[in-house]
């Protein structure tokens, strides 16, 4: 079962006179998770490091913000694997406090702030969801609308008419796929061609 974050989540910690503040967020895709990276930084410019990672579907990035190679991006990386999340963005900033870590210490900082952030972060199940489009012609179009009122975690777009009815795209949860075309073409008498949306 993978997850991700509700909402934006931080938790602080202090370790041998640095502070050490993590800023977890969901986030829809890698432009998004930049976005919240940037804004970060920008906003607390006076942090030693912003070191962060992110994962977004089968995309994933770490950056260690000028501590040793490895102890910082990596250990935060390791952990959004470790805790079976996606969509999620997380920076861990430093403030240095006069006392050096080493690169042990750094792993187990960087990578126990992220751990313990995430930990408590509250999350939800994240669904696999697609997109199928199938074109209903006038005579059944007020029947389908109506039928789509109640299926339950089902989004509708705005349809797009032409001249003979017009072509529906519902937004559904991956495993409804089967149930959800059969339905269709039940109430069409096997008029509609479903198919699926790719990106």
């Amino acid at each position: 079962m993978t997850e991700t974050l509700t909402g934006p989540f931080t938790l602080e910690r202090e370790i041998k006179k640095s502070r050490f503040l993590a800023q977890a967020m969901p986030v829809k895709s890698i432009k998004e998770a930049d976005a919240f990276i940037s804004g970060i930084a920008a906003a607390a410019p006076e942090a030693t490091h912003h070191c962060w990672a992110w994962q977004v579907g089968p995309h994933c990035r770490c950056h260690d913000a000028g501590e040793p190679s490895g102890t910082a991006g990596r250990p935060i990386l390791q952990i959004i694997t470790a805790q079976k999340l996606d969509l999620v963005a997380i920076v861990v900033s430093r403030w240095f406090g006069g006392i050096k870590l080493g690169a042990g210490g750094l792993v187990r900082a960087y990578g126990g702030t992220a751990a313990e952030c995430l930990r408590e972060a509250p999350k939800e199940e994240l669904i696999e969801r697609i997109r199928l489009r199938f074109h209903c012609p006038f005579s059944l179009l007020a029947l389908m609308q109506a039928r789509m009122q109640d299926w339950a975690g089902i989004e509708m777009a705005p349809p797009d008419f032409d001249s003979t009815g017009a072509t529906i795209v519902l937004t559904l949860p991956a495993e409804q796929q089967e149930s959800l075309t059969h339905r269709i073409l039940d109430l069409t008498s096997g008029q509609a061609h479903v198919s699926v949306v790719e990106d």
